[in-house]
Order: C-alpha cells, then structure tokens, then sequence
C-alpha cells in the first residue's frame, strides 16, 4: 500500500498573499498616515519658521535659490507647514516678483505631490467612508465640477489647503484641473502674503496695509461663502431635494 503523496502547494502563493495584503487599500492608507505623520514630525523638529528670524543661507543667492526655496516650500506644504508662514518668508528673503514666483511654484508642487499621494495610497480606502450626507455632496461636486469648485476653494481660502488636497484626490477629480486651479486661484491670497512679507520693515507703509487688509477681506470673504456652501452642500446631499 502507497500512502497518498500530499499535494503541493502552489508556488508562491504566500508570496501572492503577502503581496495583495501589502496592496490592500488599508495597508496602502496606513503607509499614507505613516508618511504624512514622519514629515509632521520632522518639519516640527526642523522649524522651518526660523527662516523669518534667520534668513535664507547667504551662499545661496539668485535663481537657484529661489527654485530650492519653490521647492522646500512644495516639501514643507506636504508636511502641514501652514503657507501663510512659507508665503510671508517668500516675501522677506526674496521681496514680490520672486518670492511670488516662488510660493506658486511651491504651492503647485506641494498640491501635486498631495494629490497623488491621496490618490494613490489613499483614494480606495477614504472612499469607503464617504457616507455622510455632506461628504457626499462635496465629493459630487469635485468629481463633477472639478476646477470650478478647486478654483473657488482656492480664492477664498475657508477649507485648510491640506484638507482641500486630500478631498481632491479622494474624488474623481482629474489631476491637471486641479493643478491648474490650484495655480491660478491661489495667486490673490498669495501675493497678499508675499507683498505683506516683503513690507514688513515697514508695518505701516501703505503697501502693507493693503496687503494686510486684503488678507483681512478675504478671510471674511471666506467665512461667508463658508456659510452659503454649507447649505447649497446640504441641499445636494439631501436625495429629496
């Protein structure tokens, strides 16, 4: 009598296993938390607002600095540094034209490397959630009307600028309208920032409270269409109206 011969397990398989656990839409979020989680971090230890206080590096002067400051601002974005800060230290070291240059630059790079971070670790598993009458309708209206919104959440900055990246790439928003909204509608709040940066040696010169009142205009600018959102937001959502 022969005693039967086991089968064999597939080859691989625990390889094909481990392989679909890691490229789950969880493991893949978990990754997204972790990333943004070790830049918090390190921009926290790092201190970027010490840039006010300290200046740019005196060895770095002219265009390349101004692209390697486009692109520590892009980094910093990513990591939750709030951008008024970034667009104020554009100002101070590089004055208007270039520091303007270089805050949209960063914030388009920053936006981008957000949205593709969201849409790639994170879009899958952030879409599970999407219950809520509210979410519903804003990721309605991203997916259908991508720019026209992304450029009004840009002008009248009441939705943080990470939040607004992250709902972006949970949608079905495409990737070139939302850079392109994200570059022309963050220019006005920008260029107020960068102007207030560049004046600040002088608080009280007419520039600088123009550019302060701007700021001041558009936050309450933003708090009201903040208010009329959420009730247009509420009547989406509701399948009975």
């Amino acid at each position: 009598m022969f005693e039967p011969v086991p089968a064999a397990r597939p080859a691989g398989g625990l390889a094909v296993r481990c392989t679909r656990l890691l490229l789950s839409p969880w493991s893949r979020f978990s990754l997204l938390v972790a990333v943004l989680l070790a830049a918090a971090v390190t921009m926290l230890l790092f201190e970027p607002q010490r840039l006010l206080a300290s200046g740019w590096p005196p060895q770095l002067t002219g265009s390349a600095a101004v692209a390697l400051f486009a692109l520590a601002y892009g980094v910093c974005t990513v990591a939750f540094v709030p951008r008024p800060l970034l667009n104020l230290a554009a100002g101070a070291l590089f004055g208007t034209q270039a520091g303007l240059a270089a805050a949209i630059a960063g914030t388009v790079l920053g936006a981008g490397v957000s949205f593709m971070l969201g849409r790639v670790l994170g879009q899958d598993a952030l879409r599970t959630l999407l219950r809520g009458k509210y979410l519903k309708a804003a990721d309605g209206l991203l997916s259908r009307h991508g720019f026209r919104s992304m450029l009004a959440l840009r002008l009248f900055p009441g939705v943080p600028f990470a939040a607004a990246n992250y709902c972006a790439a949970t949608s079905r928003m495409g990737c070139p309208p939302f850079l392109l909204a994200t570059g022309i509608g963050s220019v006005p709040n920008t260029a107020a920032y960068v102007v207030a940066g560049s004046e600040a040696s002088s608080p009280t010169s007419p520039v600088f409270l123009a550019a302060m009142g701007f700021i001041v205009l558009s936050g309450a600018g933003a708090a009201l269409v903040a208010w009329r959102r959420r009730h247009r937001l509420a009547a989406a959502g509701d399948p009975a109206a």
